[in-house]
C-alpha cells in the first residue's frame, strides 16, 4: 500500500475508532475516452524525471494541486523543478494538455527530512503547490475549487497508480471513515502513484476538492488512506509563493509551451515508481 505507516494501529484507531465499518464502495473505472474524461481534465500525472510520478490537479490555470512528499527525494533534498511536467488528462499517452513547472513549493509546516514516521503532522501538512511555466486555460481543463469538507461521509478520488499509470482511474463512491484535528481518512482504493490525488466532494453538483492523498495502509482486513483539509493550507501555499518563499526552485529554461502529445513522439509512456514519504 501507500508509504507504510509505522504504528499504523494506533493512528488508525485515534483517527476513525477501532472496529471501522467498511462499507461496500464502488470499484475503479478506468478513463480512457473523451465522454469519461470531460469532467476529469484538470486532473493529471506529475511526472518526476524518470523516478517516478504522482497524481495533481489544477486549481489555477497555472496551479497544480499535489502531495509535498512528490517534491522529494528518499533523502529529503528536493526534486530539481525542471524535471517535473504536469500532464493533465493523461491517458494512454495523450495528454489534453502539458506544461513544465516553474517553480515549487510545499508547506512550511511540512518536515521533508522524515524520519521513518508518517503521522498526524506528516499528513496533515503534506501539500504542496507547483507554478506551470505555461498556464492552461480553463476552456481546455478547467480548475477545481478547493473546499472544506461537507457532512457528508460519500466522496470520490480520481488517480494515477502503479498499474494504472497510463490513464486516470475514477472510484465514484468510497467512505468517510473519519475525521478529526484537520485530517480525514477514507476508505479509497489507492496505490502507489496516487500520491497528491484529489479527494472530491460530488454532493453540490460539480465535484469540489476537500483534502489530497497523503499515505495509506490495511487496517482490520480492510484499506485506509489518509488527506487533510485543505483551504487553510492552499492559501498558505499561495502566499508563499507570492512572498517567494519555501520555494523548493525555479526552473531555468521553463521548456515548452502547452501541447498535445501523442504516442510515439518520444516522451516517457510511464512504468514509473511511487514516489514514497521520505524515511520510507
Amino acid at each position: 500500500m501507500i508509504a507504510p505507516l509505522l504504528r499504523l494501529s494506533l493512528f488508525v484507531a485515534a483517527l476513525i475508532g477501532c472496529q471501522p465499518a467498511w462499507a461496500q464502495n464502488s470499484g475503479l473505472e478506468r478513463l480512457t475516452r473523451p465522454d469519461q474524461i470531460v469532467s476529469w481534465k484538470a486532473v493529471g500525472r506529475v511526472d518526476i524525471g524518470r523516478s517516478g510520478f504522482c497524481t495533481g490537479t489544477l486549481i489555477a490555470p497555472d496551479l497544480v494541486l499535489t502531495a509535498a512528499h512528490c517534491l522529494f527525494d528518499e533523502q529529503g533534498k528536493p526534486r530539481p523543478v525542471d524535471t517535473l511536467m504536469f500532464r493533465a488528462g493523461y491517458a494512454d499517452g495523450v495528454s489534453i494538455a502539458e506544461s513544465r513547472v516553474l517553480r515549487a513549493t510545499a508547506h512550511e509546516s511540512y518536515d521533508h527530512r522524515g524520519d521513518g514516521k508518517i503521522e498526524g503532522k506528516e499528513i496533515r501538512y503534506d501539500v504542496a503547490l507547483l507554478q506551470l511555466a505555461d498556464p492552461i486555460q480553463p476552456t481546455i481543463a478547467p480548475p477545481f475549487s478547493v473546499e472544506r469538507p461537507g457532512n457528508g461521509t460519500e466522496v470520490s478520488v480520481v488517480s494515477y497508480a502503479r498499474g494504472r499509470s497510463e490513464a486516470l482511474s475514477w472510484q465514484r463512491n468510497c467512505t468517510v471513515l473519519g475525521r478529526q484535528a484537520g485530517l480525514i481518512a477514507v476508505d479509497c482504493d489507492v496505490t502507489f502513484g496516487s500520491s497528491g490525488a484529489p479527494v472530491f466532494d460530488r454532493s453540490q453538483g460539480r465535484a469540489r476538492i476537500v483534502s489530497l492523498i497523503s499515505g495509506g495502509g490495511t487496517y482490520n482486513d480492510g484499506v485506509v488512506a489518509f488527506g487533510m483539509e485543505l483551504p487553510s493550507l492552499v492559501s498558505d501555499l499561495k502566499a508563499q509563493l507570492r512572498a517567494d518563499r519555501s520555494v523548493i526552485g525555479a526552473a531555468t529554461k521553463p521548456g515548452a509551451s502547452v501541447r498535445r502529445i501523442a504516442v510515439g513522439s518520444g516522451e516517457r509512456a510511464g512504468g514509473a515508481r511511487f514516489l514514497k514519504a521520505p524515511g520510507n
